[in-house]
């Protein structure tokens, strides 16, 4: 039985069924998110005539890493190099592109994971449920086109703070939307807002901070993706080193438990600000990294699986996401023997993606990699996500000259120091693991068996492995169902 479907309403599945057939929407299985050669060939056929982000059911079908965006099929998994005149190290930093997803972000893929089981067991009826996405980032654009292009109402919460170019695209694309207080950092006030929607029973929220759709998507489908990348590379004696992901809801830093598992001796680090040192030094704080949300342990962080903390001083960030996107910057970096095609894989890379890239290299350095390691990471979204901040720094320090983009290669690449970064003994991961009491049991309702129950390796295994089985079934007998 699963641990996350409650109960089967095969009516209400029956009937969503219908309403989906009406629609033209099928509903692809996890297994062809990771392996799109199982996707049918009449899928493939239409998708090239499709637009990535077009509000149109297919692209259903493109919630995958190894989107081809230029003849509208698939490929391999998306990945590109830091080279090694922007790190400074001697290891292969590769990240995997969420980019090329629809909407720009992998965190699609996330909401896709949350919301579709529920759908396709009846628990979800999208003739009278709305579906809330609490969010400090992407995960609300990633719910609300899923709800788009399956036919379900979509509530998008994010923290009023957040780059405009969310709120446009949110506002454009039809979900209601609702600005809470602060920035990223301020989870709770999310909660609260979900608490006060709770009231009404139509209002089904999918927290992505306990829903574990989330981590079981990037379990079964970014990891997947990552261990492919490290082969791509085609490394006689490669090692795949370490996995750096941001904590922010802990679904990314999911796909290191399968990594792990094929790799024992891989490092899993979590990275955050420094600004909200939270896994670091139980702290809180502001921060302009967009989309990592803290103060908090997410119910679906494996904790004890996590290997290394890496906190990211959010001004490394703003002043990297310069130097990549001026034009000063790039001529520089050229300058320096970045290729054309190395320059515009930065424009790949939005804020968090730059923080990943610098706890990678903070990585390399702490534990002295050399060039047969590899370390693997996520590029979560692209630059233009974040325009509008280019433009603020721009109106705040001045013009970029080649002056500034210098010091920005010097003290946050080329100096980026192992300080603030923390290797987890058992007792540093179980008193990490033992926060989550007070989020999760004492404020949202859980309980502390649970809480006991989530140290165990065999909870995790149970969760990622055996309930994508489940789902997939699920899936194929609803789409039989049309």
């Amino acid at each position: 039985m699963s641990k996350i479907i409650k109960k089967m309403d095969h009516a209400i599945a029956k009937k969503t069924a219908a309403r989906c057939k009406k629609h033209g929407i099928t509903i692809p299985t996890f297994a062809q998110m990771r392996n799109p050669d199982l996707i049918p060939d009449s899928v493939k056929r239409q998708l090239p005539s499709i637009g990535l982000w077009d509000i149109n059911p297919l692209n259903l079908y493109r919630i995958t890493w190894k989107n081809d965006v230029k003849s509208g099929g698939f490929g391999g998994v998306n990945y590109f190099e830091i080279p090694k005149a922007i790190t400074g190290v001697n290891a292969r930093i590769i990240g995997i592109v969420g980019k090329y997803f629809p909407t720009g972000a992998h965190k699609v893929g996330a909401a896709f994971g949350c919301l579709v089981p529920r759908l396709v067991s009846g628990e979800f009826d999208p003739e009278k449920h709305k579906a809330v996405w609490p969010s400090t980032g992407n995960y609300c654009r990633g719910g609300a086109f899923d709800c788009r292009l399956l036919d379900c109402t979509p509530i998008a919460i994010l923290p009023e703070g957040m780059s405009k170019e969310r709120f446009t695209w949110l506002k454009e694309i039809g979900a209601e939307v609702i600005a809470t207080p602060g920035t990223e950092s301020n989870v709770k006030e999310i909660y609260d807002k979900c608490w006060e929607l709770k009231k009404d029973p139509l209002n089904i929220i999918f927290n992505q901070f306990d829903e574990f759709g989330n981590p079981i998507w990037h379990y079964n489908v970014t990891g997947p993706a990552l261990e492919e990348a490290f082969h791509a590379l085609g490394l006689k004696n490669g090692n795949a080193a370490a996995y750096i992901s941001a904590t922010g809801s802990a679904g990314t830093i999911g796909a290191g438990d399968y990594l792990k598992k094929l790799h024992p001796n891989l490092k899993i680090v979590a990275s955050e600000a420094l600004q909200c040192p939270t896994l670091l030094m139980n702290g809180f704080g502001e921060h302009r990294i967009e989309g990592i949300g803290d103060k908090h342990i997410p119910w679906v962080h494996n904790v004890r699986n996590t290997d290394t903390v890496s906190a990211i001083d959010d001004e490394d960030c703003m002043r990297v996401l310069r130097l990549f996107n001026e034009a000063e910057g790039q001529k520089y970096l050229k300058s320096l023997g970045v290729t054309d095609s190395e320059l515009e894989n930065l424009k790949l890379m939005g804020i968090s993606s730059i923080s990943n890239m610098l706890s990678a290299i903070k990585t390399a350095k702490y534990f002295e990699f050399g060039s047969n390691d590899v370390v693997l990471t996520i590029f979560t979204d692209g630059a233009d996500m974040y325009h509008s901040r280019v433009e603020e720094l721009r109106h705040e320090r001045g013009n970029y000259t080649t002056i500034d983009a210098a010091k920005d290669h010097a003290a946050p690449l080329m100096h980026q120091g192992i300080d603030y970064y923390k290797e987890l003994s058992y007792y540093d991961k179980k008193t990490i693991h033992n926060l989550k009491y007070f989020t999760w049991i004492e404020q949202q309702g859980k309980s502390s068996e649970e809480l006991r129950e989530q140290w165990e390796p065999e909870y995790w295994r149970e969760l990622f492995e055996d309930e994508v089985a489940q789902f997939d079934k699920l899936i194929t007998e609803f789409n039989a169902m049309m």
